[in-house]
């Protein structure tokens, strides 16, 4: 649980885009027309039918990735001296402190970022949700790292604030 007393800004970002969800419910619908199909009408679903347990396996592997994207969750916090992260189920805790930090900046993005967890050339690892601003890090170590967040002004004004008093 993070210290909640000097907690300044705090964000959660699910997956909540309608496209991937129609995305996701589609290929969930696929095996469940089969299993219907196959095992209730007793008609073979496709020219090379899978057998009944590989089509139940089928199903089961899709509402696991279903569920799986469902579950994914990022969360931000900042605190006067640091920035937490937490991605489940990737990581539970990443920290980085203002005092090892040399710049941050909010920035647009192109598409090509991606959302989840990811690398880019440009902004290092890349924790992403939704959306195509974010909070773009430079360790003083030389570390990159880029935070998705849908509140640009918000996060830009308090870094920037915080980071002119280390």
């Amino acid at each position: 649980m993070q210290d909640q007393r000097d907690l300044l800004f705090k964000e959660s970002q699910r997956f909540t885009q309608w496209w991937l969800w129609i995305l996701l419910f589609g290929i969930f619908a696929l095996p469940i027309y089969g299993i219907v199909q196959q095992l209730i009408f007793k008609e073979p679903w496709g020219s090379k039918p899978m057998p009944d347990i590989g089509l139940m396996i089928f199903a089961l592997v899709m509402a696991a990735l279903v569920y799986f994207i469902y579950y994914i969750k990022l969360m931000t916090w900042i605190h006067p001296d640091r920035i937490v992260l937490s991605f489940p189920p990737f990581f539970k805790r990443k920290q980085f402190l203002f005092a090892d930090i040399e710049s941050a900046k909010v920035v647009t993005y192109g598409i090509l970022v991606g959302y989840g967890l990811r690398f880019s050339p440009k902004y290092g690892t890349v924790y992403n949700i939704k959306g195509n601003k974010g909070l773009a890090i430079t360790m003083k170590n030389g570390g990159k790292y880029m935070i998705g967040t849908q509140h640009p002004a918000q996060v830009e004004e308090l870094v920037k604030h915080l980071l002119s008093h280390m």
